[in-house]
């Protein structure tokens, strides 16, 4: 328990650092470039397919250049993009062809599959963080919104759990734990939004107009609990099938990064939809 506290104030005090200085233009893509290449290198070596080093070092490669791409201080990447993304899959072929005769063509698909997956999940997190008003504030709520409701399900399974949910896949969780986290996260988005609010735009000043629907972000809060979930159960699915117990050892007590980012990659794609098209900020006045 020691030692998983210890990991967790330390990841704590990284994210904090990234945060406060995500507005300095390469810190937010650069961090979540290094996430991501962490998280590709887990689930290739829990696939056992990251022998051929051509493949993998263009996954690598292809992820550290969208996700600079995604960041508004590199925007002028992005008309490259066809072009880099067809020169990845040329040299990824290339190299299949080159190797075939060791290299697996369901490994092929499962490396590009998690490139994009991961690369484009954590990248809707640099798109969220470029809003100039909210960035800051939008990224700190994606990550709670994706973590809380472990947190809530944990203790309501505690304490009220009695039906499983999916024994075969994760034996500790509940119905009732899940009910419990929903309700948790969609209640504990709503108070810290608030006390943003507070601390942001205290009353009687230019700043009061500014309005937080907090009807939406309730409903934002209990959708991105059960999307959380999947994600959860899915990473599980995998390291059975894998059969390793964790990813990683790169956060000890914890595991790898993606047994804390698993939920991450399925909430933050819809934050930033759910953001982009209904908003959960307004201005009264």
């Amino acid at each position: 328990m020691k030692t998983r506290l210890i990991s967790s104030a330390v990841g704590i005090v990284i994210g904090v650092v990234i945060v406060i200085f995500s507005d300095i233009n390469f810190v937010l893509p650069t961090a979540v470039s290094a996430i991501v290449i962490i998280m590709l290198n887990e689930l290739f070596t829990a696939n056992k397919c990251n022998y051929s080093k051509s493949i993998t070092a263009v996954c690598y490669i292809y992820s550290i250049f969208t996700a600079f791409s995604e960041s508004p201080y590199f925007d002028m990447l992005v008309s490259y993009r066809p072009a880099v993304t067809a020169l990845a899959i040329f040299i990824i072929f290339f190299s299949y062809i080159n190797g075939h005769k060791e290299i697996k063509f369901e490994h092929i698909f499962f490396m590009i599959s998690a490139t994009a997956l991961v690369t484009y999940s954590m990248c809707c997190l640099i798109r969220l963080g470029s809003d100039r008003n909210f960035g800051k504030f939008y990224i700190v709520l994606s990550l709670c919104a994706a973590w809380l409701a472990d947190s809530g399900a944990y203790f309501a399974g505690t304490f009220l759990g009695k039906h499983k949910l999916c024994p075969e896949i994760s034996p500790k969780k509940t119905v009732e734990g899940f009910i419990g986290g929903l309700l948790a996260n969609g209640i504990l988005l709503v108070i810290i939004s608030m006390v943003y609010h507070k601390i942001k735009f205290p009353e009687h000043t230019e700043l009061a107009y500014m309005d937080f629907e907090y009807l939406k972000i309730f409903i934002l809060g209990v959708v991105c609990a059960v999307l959380g979930t999947l994600g959860d159960l899915s990473a599980s699915i995998i390291k059975r099938q894998c059969k390793i117990k964790d990813y990683g050892n790169i956060m000890p007590g914890h595991g790898g990064l993606l047994d804390r980012f698993d939920s991450v990659l399925f909430v933050v794609p819809f934050m930033s939809i759910f953001i982009n098209m209904f908003g959960i900020i307004k201005i009264t006045g």
